[in-house]
């Protein structure tokens, strides 16, 4: 029997992000919500069957959320797969009562199912991967939230530590190396966010050499 992971316990970080939590909405009042809130906005909206935290990314949380997926697009080029960036796309899923919009989400092994085309949540599988950063604390349980949408593997990261987490019999299981990017270990991940602090440009060009020593 697989054993789900367990949920990160917050603990004393600098503030990443502004939340606010609306409890005992129904769905029709979280869409309201969400369809009167201009495309434009800065902050994300997370439903979880009654429950609504819109979260307002501050610095730290939108530089490690930009460098993440800086990593991802390297290495999906690097290993010559392909992929369909999704963002924050908004995902409904009425059914579940579940509504997220995730700091990054990809389509890379179903890219080819989805490609040129707009993504139907109703039908089409969930995001391959998705991102979330939270370095502050969140009243919405992650890890029970993705793996109840089917999402196959879904990166944590705190600010800190970088937790990957894979689906396995319908729960989140944590797992030391990407199955997306079972090449690439995690002392890549910390040295790229380290480097780039300095430089990004040259945290990309030290991604492609060590890349190329490898193969």
């Amino acid at each position: 029997m697989v054993i789900a992971a367990p949920e990160l316990k917050s603990e004393l970080q600098p503030v990443g992000e502004q939340r606010v939590v609306l409890r005992g909405l129904d769905w029709d009042a979280y869409l309201q919500i969400l369809n009167a809130l201009p495309q434009s906005r800065g902050s994300r909206l997370t439903y979880d069957d009654g429950v609504l935290e819109i979260t307002v990314p501050l610095e730290l949380h939108e530089f490690s959320g930009r460098l993440i997926e800086c990593f991802v697009r390297e290495m999906v080029e690097l290993m010559g797969l392909k992929i369909k960036t999704m963002g924050s796309t908004t995902m409904n899923y009425p059914n579940l009562k579940k509504g997220a919009e995730p700091d990054n989400a990809y389509y890379i092994q179903n890219q080819p199912l989805v490609k040129g085309r707009n993504v139907d949540f109703s039908k089409d599988p969930p995001p391959d991967l998705v991102v979330e950063v939270d370095i502050t604390h969140t009243d919405i349980a992650k890890n029970q939230f993705y793996s109840s949408l089917g999402v196959p593997e879904f990166w944590r990261f705190n600010g800190k530590v970088w937790r990957i987490y894979q689906l396995q019999e319908n729960v989140y299981v944590e797992v030391e190396v990407s199955p997306t990017f079972p090449k690439v270990p995690k002392e890549r991940l910390y040295a790229f966010l380290e480097q780039a602090k300095e430089d990004e440009i040259e945290a990309v060009c030290s991604l492609r050499s060590w890349w190329r020593e490898q193969s």
